[in-house]
């Protein structure tokens, strides 16, 4: 992170704003989702994302407390080219098929799952945002709506903000072992995930555009857990 992230005097917006605006998002892609008839097609699939789900929002309330009060969300699509991820205020959308097809057991999909607690508690959604005025002040001048469906969708935000998705990414993989293990699960199976995103990836070893390379993840958190093992 350079610079003129880590000197921000103050938030450039609220973590209320972030959620309400995350609300929305949330609800429209849902819809979307159902429509296409792909949203919460299994019933005891959802019902077993979220008991697992529930045990982890359970320990971030002891580690975070201002998550106590949140709406937790959780719900999953079939839709063959949807991706595991989280909003702001603990909106969470899974993918059924990713989750069967790499064969997750509980302790696996609570590291999936972890992950994406951290992105919330960490308030990686409002960090991007504010991150993307201070690179191209010009968005001061427009809505905050704008400035949301950017940070998704405009080819040179997404470039911009590239390294700081990266770091955030890492982040939430260290956050995200830390709170599964406080929360009782296994640190071989956590770390496992992570060998069977490497494995499943069409290319392990080099970054994407907004992730670091899965090896190196496997990797991190294979040293990781290590640490926190002795």
């Amino acid at each position: 992170m350079d610079d003129k992230t880590t000197t921000l005097q103050r938030p450039f917006f609220s973590s209320e704003q972030v959620m309400a605006g995350a609300d929305k998002m949330y609800r429209q892609r849902l819809s979307d989702i159902e429509r296409a008839g792909y949203l919460d097609k299994d019933e005891l699939f959802l019902a077993r994302i979220k008991k697992v789900a529930q045990v982890l929002i359970q320990q971030a309330a002891q580690d975070f407390p201002e998550t106590r009060t949140w709406q937790w969300e959780i719900h999953s699509s079939s839709e063959h080219e949807e991706t595991a991820y989280s909003m702001a205020g603990g909106k969470i959308l899974l993918n059924q098929l990713q989750i069967e097809r790499w064969s997750l057991n509980d302790a696996e999909l609570a590291m999936l799952l972890s992950h994406e607690i951290a992105h919330a508690v960490l308030e990686h959604n409002r960090l991007e945002y504010e991150q993307a005025l201070v690179l191209f002040p010009a968005w001061h001048q427009r809505s905050f709506e704008e400035l949301e469906d950017a940070v998704d969708n405009d080819e040179s935000l997404l470039r911009a903000l590239a390294p700081l998705c990266k770091q955030q990414e890492e982040e939430a993989d260290a956050a995200g072992l830390r709170l599964a293990q406080r929360a009782g699960f296994s640190m071989i199976s956590l770390v496992n995930f992570y060998k069977k995103l490497s494995r499943n990836s069409a290319n392990p070893n080099f970054d994407s555009k907004s992730h670091p390379a899965p090896a190196r993840r496997w990797m991190a958190m294979r040293e990781l857990a290590l640490q926190l093992s002795k």
